[in-house]
């Protein structure tokens, strides 16, 4: 979608929105290019057992109108929401797009949730079908009895708990199926995405976000794509970065798109796996670049041979971009968004010169400005909240079922991040920290609400905060703070227990790693927890210095 030009300045002055009025992301990135070039390899799998198997574009085509045309016979019209509980497999692609093509209604879902944000997330969105593999039926035949929407729970695995097999029922259907002709703003996907108070908020997505992604993708890897581009991330599919900065625009571009889901994200064998399967771009969160600075000198033993790397969720510091020009040859281009509005800030190291500290410009096509408490935007120099002028093809309609929330979300015709920043003269921006207590650990933002919520169903809890505290590889971790109820008995065996309360209840990336037992919290006259307490508390425990 950009257009040719040698910086910043010609590609941004250049630039403008090319977004039909009809619009779907299913043809799009699957029947085009089925129809240009059907024998071109779509996704390349490396299984558990280390073989690899190809797809081509007409494989994803075939194989996702037979899920559509199941999904119709089981009485799924237009409009109506399919959950898609999966790592990183052909099926999660093949789910999303039957679901796009339908002109249903997509629900992502990480595989770590346990089975009460699988409950809150499937009864709020009002699923009424679910693709899962054997793992989440069994989670969700726990919680099914409470789910009186939900009539269609399909497993990769064969059938298990309750749920269908899904690929003896698709060797049964036609592998024809005539696209919904939807609107670019209709509905195409609801992200669940946490707040600082109360449960997790459904973004809504039109199926135009995947358009409003393509310039910021293309700029975060350096003018993607080029001849022989193929791209891979470790990030689960289920988040909007693994979805949405991945695989959709590689596949709306006919680029071929690796997968594979590490259990426990190895980075020996992060480096193996690209350079076996000729990775030549990657997105790669923070955490997992950490992870891979801590193999030594991996080119003496991987020949690897990445073009570009983009990073976001967390900012980059100087040191490990360092680390990225020595070990990869190239400069590690940082990007910016939210589940709400993704990908509107980014570096590009082919056409604009780095600064340390910085995140980068504003992708083209993209308003983003610092503005005050009243919308107007700061001079450069002056701190405040970033963001992003509508309308925006990237930004979401509205969150699910929450009208409040959603006009809670503007200022004006702002969409107002909940981050503050500082812009320069030339239009960089400088992350400076989050105006709310979302917690960034791992590449994941995470809403105290919901864990609160759940430390509160642990019999021993009275009254729980948490808070996330500085970590050199996470980013950040989580900490409890716990006022325990009369009679229980603080302690390590206490501690292990209400770790795996969370753990199994939620996701295992939202456990507290860390649990205070105190006798009160510190809260304001109209009983709100002061979180800023905690965390200044929390890092003097710590031995640190002040955020």
């Amino acid at each position: 979608m950009l257009p040719q030009g040698g910086t910043y300045d010609a590609i941004t002055a250049r630039f403008r929105w090319s977004v039909p009025e009809r619009y779907n992301i299913g043809v799009d990135v699957c029947d085009r290019p089925a129809e240009r070039n059907p024998d071109a390899t779509a996704l390349i799998v490396r299984r558990r057992d280390g073989a690899v198997v190809e797809h081509s574009f007409a494989d994803i085509r075939r194989e996702s109108n037979r899920l559509a045309n199941l999904l119709r016979a089981g009485g799924v019209r237009r409009g109506d929401r399919v959950a898609v509980l999966l790592p990183q497999a052909p099926e999660t692609a093949i789910a999303h797009v039957a679901v796009y093509k339908m002109g249903a209604i997509a629900v992502p879902l990480f595989v770590l949730f346990g089975v009460e944000a699988l409950l809150y997330r499937l009864a709020d969105s009002g699923a009424c079908a679910v693709v899962t593999d054997a793992s989440g039926a069994a989670k969700l035949a726990a919680i099914r009895p409470s789910l009186p929407a939900l009539k269609t729970v399909l497993c990769i695995d064969g059938p298990a708990d309750g749920a269908a097999d899904l690929h003896a029922l698709l060797a049964g259907q036609p592998d024809a199926f005539t696209p919904e002709d939807t609107r670019a703003d209709d509905p195409a996907l609801i992200i669940y995405t946490s707040g600082t108070t109360g449960q997790p908020k459904g973004a809504l997505h039109a199926h135009r976000v995947l358009l409003g992604h393509l310039p910021g993708v293309e700029i975060s890897h350096d003018l993607f794509p080029q001849p022989g581009d193929r791209i891979w991330t470790p990030a689960d599919w289920a988040w909007i970065g693994g979805l949405l900065d991945v695989l959709l625009p590689a596949w709306h571009h006919g680029v071929a798109v690796v997968c594979h889901r590490f259990e426990k994200f190895d980075p020996e064998e992060a480096f193996r796996l690209m350079a076996e399967l000729g990775v030549r771009n990657a997105f790669l969160p923070p955490t997992a670049l950490k992870m891979l600075r801590s193999v030594e000198n991996p080119a003496a033993r991987h020949a690897f041979r990445l073009r570009s790397i983009a990073s976001g969720g967390e900012t980059l510091g100087a040191e490990l971009l360092d680390w990225g020009r020595r070990t990869f040859g190239l400069t590690i281009n940082e990007f910016y968004g939210q589940t709400e509005c993704n990908m509107i800030v980014s570096s590009c190291a082919a056409i604009m010169p780095g600064k340390p500290g910085v995140m980068g410009r504003p992708v083209p096509g993209h308003r983003v400005a610092v503005i005050d408490d009243d919308g107007t935007v700061l001079p450069p120099g002056r701190q405040g909240a970033i963001a992003v002028h509508r309308p925006d093809p990237v930004m979401f309609l509205e969150y699910w079922g929450n009208p409040g929330a959603t006009r809670e979300k503007f200022i004006g015709d702002w969409l107002v991040t909940g981050d503050q920043g500082v812009a320069d003269a030339d239009g960089y921006i400088r992350f400076v920290g989050r105006s709310d207590d979302v917690i960034t650990s791992a590449g994941y933002r995470i809403g105290p609400g919901e864990i609160e919520d759940c430390l509160l169903g642990h019999p021993a809890v009275r009254m729980a905060a948490v808070v996330g505290v500085p970590d050199p590889l996470r980013t950040e971790i989580i900490k409890a703070y716990i006022v325990l109820q009369d009679g229980a008995t603080p302690g390590p065996e206490l501690e292990r227990d209400i770790r795996d309360h969370v753990r199994t209840r939620l996701a295992a990336h939202e456990y507290p790693r860390a649990i205070a037992f105190v006798d009160s919290l510190p809260m304001t006259t109209t009983g709100k927890v002061i979180r800023r307490e905690l965390r200044e508390r929390a890092v003097r425990e710590a031995g640190g210095e002040g955020r």
